[in-house]
């Protein structure tokens, strides 16, 4: 049995160091520098790699590291909700969102046209822009084609912004696919309802892109998935790669417990029980904020990767 060490700080110490040495340091330090590990692996393995996220991450800042990810082509396919292509099309097209309290006031923020998730503030003005820019999008789309899947219409929007820092411009520059099943959420959603009204002909078809995602996996490949949080993004890839045999490595993070029965916080032994995960298959969850463990763990991984020759 592996012994508890002391945590010692030294002169220099790396990203990759500090990520070690939490493997003897108990709690969700275990369970972190495991991730890591079979985060490696999957990269080691040539596994295609999932990973799925929610909007209030995009929200933060951790929306351009899940870009440069993209531009080190990490994630094969990617998973998320409504509201992450909606605020990381706000943010490409200039919108800043700012810090402010948990503890504000919220009815003085409302009257001042500012919203709060969390401790971040969006500007209702922000909104206006994005909305200007989807109809734009929308209808350049439109002269394109009249009936098309979700993946393809994030990808399509993609091609037509200019940020290095996009999640949707690195994914649709490195042929990463990202699937929204929930798209008609959020004020992304809500433009698309409103474009449909004056062309009624405009069709977002969701259900294709499940033909797609199922048929882009197979039982021969090996399969990871890096769930961060939980909801609709989560169960869509498991729920697909259960149909071809589950995931080989797995890595949850989140805030959720199991105790409540929901997909948020089931864990990958839970999942094992549906073979949505392998029997065999390696995986860990992590319990806490993502916007601390995920970009910890992550940088402590690249820095393994660029000593192994894995990154491109």
């Amino acid at each position: 049995m592996k012994k508890v060490k002391d945590f010692i700080w030294h002169e220099h110490m790396s990203v990759e160091e500090l990520l070690d040495s939490f493997g003897s340091l108990g709690y969700q330090a275990v369970e972190l520098a495991e991730a890591g590990k079979i985060v490696l692996k999957m990269k080691r393995a040539g596994a295609k790699i999932f990973l799925t996220f929610t909007s209030n991450m995009v929200t933060s800042g951790l929306r351009g590291f899940f870009s440069q990810l993209c531009k080190l082509k990490i994630p094969n396919i990617l998973v998320t909700t409504s509201g992450a292509i909606e605020e990381d099309i706000m943010k490409s097209v200039g919108e800043e969102f700012e810090i402010a309290s948990f503890n504000s006031d919220d009815t003085a923020l409302h009257e001042k046209g500012e919203n709060r998730v969390g401790n971040i503030v969006i500007h209702t003005a922000g909104y206006m822009k994005f909305e200007d820019k989807m109809n734009e999008f929308l209808t350049n789309i439109y002269e394109k084609k009249k009936r098309i899947s979700a993946s393809e219409l994030i990808y399509e929007i993609g091609l037509m912004l200019n940020d290095e820092n996009s999640i949707l411009y690195q994914s649709s520059k490195n042929n990463i696919s990202i699937y929204c099943p929930g798209i008609a959420d959020s004020s992304f959603g809500f433009q698309l309802f409103m474009f449909q009204q004056k062309h009624p002909d405009f069709i977002v078809d969701v259900i294709k892109d499940m033909e797609r995602i199922t048929l882009d996996l197979n039982f021969d490949e090996k399969k990871g998935i890096i769930s961060l949080g939980g909801s609709i993004s989560k169960h869509y890839a498991v729920f697909a790669a259960l149909l071809s045999g589950g995931f080989d490595y797995a890595v949850y993070m989140t805030t959720s417990h199991a105790s409540s029965g929901s997909m948020s916080g089931a864990t990958t032994q839970e999942a094992k029980s549906w073979g949505k995960i392998k029997d065999d298959g390696e995986a860990v969850t992590v319990n806490g904020d993502v916007s601390l463990t995920f970009p910890l763990m992550m940088t402590g991984v690249l820095d393994k990767m660029k000593k192994e020759g894995l990154l491109k």
